[in-house]
């Protein structure tokens, strides 16, 4: 029965460990236990150290491996895997990928590996394999580590429990905000900058001596983040503060502009090199932070390409250790701002950064914190350290005091000490008791060497142990005044200032914080090197742009002498710069801009206007005219409606266009006229042959409509309209050859309101009812 019973006990169904629980409730549990884990154990920085666990395991192992900056190199292959076989239970590309940045200087402000081989580098390019590379700590590494056997930080057992590692790095260097982080969590996520050292130890010092102190005064002293790779932070000083008083916020970032070569000071800040002949060049020497080079230069060269950045003609990378893009205008009479600001707005030459000071505080709380809070929750952690090792320090005290008291009683008494060691059975117990002594200092005697008998002075002794009392008495003292603390604290803060001042190389401020001038406001016109041109447009929509301003007046049509298809012949002509935006309208009512640097060249036909914008197939062009700011344009239709509109309000920014006339039934908008500045009336003729004048207050201004009626009809529809100044009389353009015109100044007989039906007009006006 037995034997049946084991055999059912190994046979169990696995269903029978099956818990009956809610779904939900069960979800919501597990998924609990992985966020936790992923903002405490992976993704959010402890702000005491600034380090993440795989960091500190990195960190660990190889001081573990006496990879110190004084001792050789060691594979990076060795390191990874000490680290994953003891304390990182991760992917070996994980643990190498995390190794990799903190040997990057463009990564990392204050690198905490030293790299030798390839560790990637700037442009984008990966790092070599890690049986590759090689690596050890460098110096401020060590700096962070500095306390670890002085008892400062618990150690805790690894996730097998068969070693230790250290709970947090207990060393004064302030990596948290000297090195910046980044992370993303479940729910949550941090993102911080690197900083300038001096600054920080500087704000701490700061608040040490003042509590109270107010934020501002803290950014006085802090300034903002200092990039591994430089740049401008072009943001406002009141921004970044505030940024920084909340803990969240956003900084642009900008890439630098100089040229060494350059002559003047001025052309070198700017980063202009002059070439000679009015030729020049920019050169970019420094590019924001997380940017790939490459990534950078495949954006202009793209732009290039596309022809969105048609004032740049081409992109060099001459880079070497430092990096150097020459950026070539398509003109020298291109502005080099206005290439900047182009260069900011299209590409990664300028990008933001989120600031999220999201941390773990000392008893592994996310929070968001502002920089006083983190500086005084980093503050108290290395006061609660100094203690600690004041703690640990009067242990070793204590224990070196006891040690050495039970010497000098040999020392008085050594000749009775060696009679006991020689002749007694149990010469520990009898020590003991004969002077009085502890298990460990009769243990301490009995272990010495004979050698070190001779050492045995007993002014030695005593000066030690005088030194010794000095050193409990004073940490005593220590522990028991918070001031010391303080005081000891500001020392050893200053002590580290001296390694990475202003006037060191690692310590020199690389990113400049100034506001920069405000954004310079640019279009494509912009952009496009003003020329003249004439543009033509043909009967049938066929449309080029001839260089130059041709003599239209010289044709007898006042077209000017340009070849046209069979069938086809001449509709509009005028003058304008590369740089105008043309207003074409349709009889439809719908207006389309197209830009003076789209037309098509004049060598042959042009091209049909309906393969550049989005005109309907039954729709004639009804209009052409050359887009001025602020200018008004005169609109009729055949129904003898119309108004007036503002150029800027009727621009279209699609080939689709805009619809501005509203038309009903077969109406076709027959006049789109430009209304020069300083004409007062209205002149409407119909195909009846009226002839009406009226005031130009009774247009109304509108942006889309129907308008309103100028002229009453009972049969045809309007002919022609145009405005003039009264004082000056109605002219209108004669027939035949030549640019002939003939104006009426006695114009009172057909001023009317207008709606009127008109009447004939003056003698002589032409037969097909247009004023020219």
């Amino acid at each position: 029965m037995a034997a049946n019973d084991t055999t059912l006990d190994s046979e169990k169904d696995p269903f029978d460990a099956i818990v009956d629980a809610p779904f939900d409730s069960a979800l919501s549990e597990r998924y609990l236990v992985y966020a936790l884990s992923t903002i405490t154990a992976r993704s959010l920085p402890d702000l005491r150290d600034g380090l993440k666990p795989v960091h500190r395991r990195l960190l660990w192992t190889m001081r573990q491996l006496k990879l110190d900056p004084t001792n050789a190199f060691k594979k990076s292959a060795r390191v990874v895997g000490e680290v994953i076989g003891k304390y990182h239970p991760h992917g070996d590309a994980a643990a190498y990928d995390a190794m990799v940045r903190l040997a990057q200087d463009f990564a990392l402000r204050y690198p905490l590996v030293e790299g030798q081989g390839n560790f990637g580098n700037i442009d984008g390019d990966n790092a070599a394999a890690y049986r590759y590379t090689e690596a050890r700590l460098t110096r401020t590494a060590m700096n962070l580590m500095a306390g670890l056997d002085d008892g400062t930080v618990d150690f805790i057992p690894t996730y097998n429990g068969e070693e230790q590692e250290p709970e947090l790095m207990p060393g004064l260097f302030p990596n948290l905000l000297a090195n910046g982080a980044s992370g993303i969590a479940v729910g949550m996520a941090t993102n911080i900058p690197s900083h300038n050292v001096h600054e920080i130890i500087d704000a701490t010092l700061e608040l040490i001596d003042n509590p109270h102190v107010e934020h501002a005064r803290l950014m006085e002293i802090f300034k903002g983040p200092d990039l591994p790779t430089g740049g401008l932070i072009v943001d406002s000083p009141e921004a970044i503060s505030s940024a920084y008083a909340s803990g969240r916020g956003s900084f642009r970032i900008r890439g630098r502009f100089h040229a060494a070569e350059a002559g003047s000071e001025a052309d070198r800040e700017a980063g202009i090199e002059r070439l000679g002949g009015g030729q020049w060049q920019l050169v970019i020497s420094e590019i924001p932070y997380q940017v790939q080079k490459g990534k950078l230069i495949e954006q202009i060269a793209q732009l290039i390409a596309d022809r969105k950045l048609p004032i740049l003609e081409d992109v060099r990378d001459e880079s070497d250790e430092k990096i150097r893009l020459v950026l070539v205008p398509k003109s020298r009479n291109v502005d080099p701002e206005l290439l900047k600001e182009s260069l900011y707005k299209l590409t990664d030459l300028e990008v933001r950064f989120g600031l999220n000071l999201n941390v773990l505080d000392h008893t592994r709380t996310p929070m968001v914190m502002g920089l006083k809070e983190l500086l005084t929750h980093w503050t108290a952690s290395q006061i609660d350290i100094l203690q600690r090792r004041a703690r640990h320090r009067l242990e070793q005290i204590a224990r070196r005091l006891e040690l050495v008291e039970g010497y000098i009683v040999a020392f008085l008494n050594l000749d009775r000490v060696i009679a006991i060691i020689r002749y007694e059975d149990d010469p520990k117990a009898v020590m003991m008791e004969e002077f009085s002594l502890t298990d460990r200092q009769a243990e301490a005697i009995l272990n010495m060497r004979l050698r070190s008998l001779r050492k045995l002075e007993e002014m030695e002794l005593r000066r030690e142990k005088d030194e010794l009392l000095k050193e409990q008495d004073e940490l005593d003292k220590l522990l028991a005044s918070p001031a010391r603390q303080r005081t000891r604290l500001k020392r050893d803060l200053a002590n580290l200032r001296k390694e990475y001042a202003e006037d060191t190389a690692l310590g020199a401020r690389r990113t400049t914080i100034a506001e920069a001038a405000p954004t310079v406001e640019f279009s494509m016109d912009a952009m496009i090197e003003k020329e003249p041109i004439t543009v033509v447009l043909s009967q049938k929509g066929w449309v080029r742009g001839a260089k130059g301003h041709v003599d239209l007046a010289a044709s007898a049509d006042g077209m000017g002498d340009f070849k046209y298809k069979e069938g086809d012949g001449p509709a509009f002509a005028l003058h304008a710069q590369t740089t105008d935006k043309l207003l074409i309208a349709a009889d439809n009512g719908r207006f389309y801009t197209l830009g003076g640097d789209k037309l098509p060249g004049a060598r042959g036909f042009g091209e049909p206007i309906r393969n550049i914008l989005d005109i309907d197939a039954d729709a004639a062009i009804a209009g052409l005219v050359v887009h001025r700011p602020k200018a008004q344009l005169l609109l009729a239709a055949t129904t003898g409606k119309g108004f007036a509109a503002e150029t800027d309000e009727i621009l279209a920014e699609t080939k689709k266009g805009r619809q501005v006339v509203n038309l009903k039934g077969d109406a076709k908008l027959r006049v789109v006229r430009e209304i020069p500045s300083g004409h007062d009336h209205v002149a409407v003729v119909g195909d009846n042959r009226k002839l009406i004048v009226f005031n130009l207050e009774e247009l109304p201004m509108l942006a889309r409509g129907q308008g309103v009626t100028l002229q009453r009809y009972r049969d045809g529809g309007l002919a022609d309209a145009i405005t003039f100044t009264l004082a000056d009389g109605l002219s209108w353009q004669m027939g035949g050859k030549g640019d002939r015109t003939r104006t009426e100044s006695d114009i009172w007989q057909w001023k009317v309101a207008r709606g009127a039906a008109g009447r004939m007009p003056p003698q002589g006006f032409p037969r097909d009812n247009r004023f020219g």
